[in-house]
């Protein structure tokens, strides 16, 4: 018999209560940016004035690229106000620091389906994220759940990138060498194993994928001097980045725009890691074809 006893939680409205108010949110949130479930964040800023008016209620970066979230938080319903402060505020920031990549997030006590058609419209044209937020209370305990609605769209995938930027073989000889072109054969010849209809694709910034001249860039590869970037496209995950780490594997960043981890691998590390490699190829090749 277990040991755990069920306690039903009581749903608190945040709006207009005495005592969790906005502020008490954005202070769980300042403590541990993770209950967002947009990933390991560091807190930059919170309050953070802005140019013309107005504060930024919190400023959070991916610890592990240069993607940072401007986050807004509503209590109550989602209203067209905050849409505008929202992406008004995601702006300021990207043109103040453009070396960055931005998110606009809206956090709010209630996502409404008018809200959604609204920003529906913008997805895909900025990077917004929609996280409706419920706090619960089970005895003298209150918890925050935090549920992404509506998640940034993918942009310009490298599968729409065609015709000018086709190179050849010779191209990639001469800017990267042939030793971290072997690197990419051989990751080519794990791809080959499962999905034997495909062929190497060079382009000018990268080397995909393609069947019968149509893209299918469910990994890229960008050979270098020493090494090759390899650029698998999978759902960001703590089992992926576990297995990376305890492997050893170069992880430069998880690309939260592209979809894709990019990984650093020497011509010695492919041999070493080609099981984990083979099993990330598959995984991708199987998300890809959903």
């Amino acid at each position: 018999m277990s040991n755990f006893k069920y306690v039903k939680p009581e749903r608190v409205t945040l709006k207009g209560h005495p005592e969790l108010n906005e502020r008490w949110v954005q202070q769980r949130i300042s403590e541990d940016p993770s209950i967002l479930g947009l990933g390991a964040l560091i807190l930059k800023d919170k309050e953070k004035i802005q140019p013309h008016g107005g504060r930024l209620d919190l400023l959070c970066q991916d610890e592990d690229s240069s993607r940072r979230y401007e986050i807004e938080i509503q209590l109550g319903k989602s209203d067209e106000s905050h849409i505008i402060r929202t992406i008004e505020y995601w702006d300021l920031e990207r043109k103040r620091y453009p070396q960055y990549e931005h998110t606009a997030v809206l956090v709010a006590e209630d996502i409404t389906s008018r809200f959604l058609n609204v920003i529906g419209l913008f997805n895909g044209v900025i990077p917004l994220v929609a996280i409706q937020m419920q706090a619960f209370r089970v005895g003298d305990q209150v918890s925050l759940v935090f549920t992404t609605v509506l998640n940034e769209m993918r942009l310009g995938l490298e599968d729409e990138d065609e015709g000018e930027d086709v190179t050849d073989r010779a191209y990639w000889e001469k800017r990267s060498g042939k030793n971290t072109l072997e690197v990419t054969d051989s990751l080519f010849a794990l791809v080959h194993e499962f999905a034997p209809e495909l062929s190497l694709k060079y382009n000018k910034f990268y080397i995909g994928l393609a069947k019968d001249g149509r893209p299918n860039n469910f990994v890229i590869f960008r050979p270098k001097k020493d090494w090759v970037r390899f650029e698998p496209r999978l759902e960001r995950s703590n089992e992926i980045q576990s297995k990376l780490e305890e492997a050893g594997i170069d992880i430069m960043e998880y690309d939260a725009r592209w979809g894709r981890y990019r990984i650093r691998l020497s011509k010695g590390e492919m041999k070493k890691h080609e099981q984990l490699l083979r099993d990330l190829l598959k995984q991708a090749y199987g998300q890809g074809s959903e």
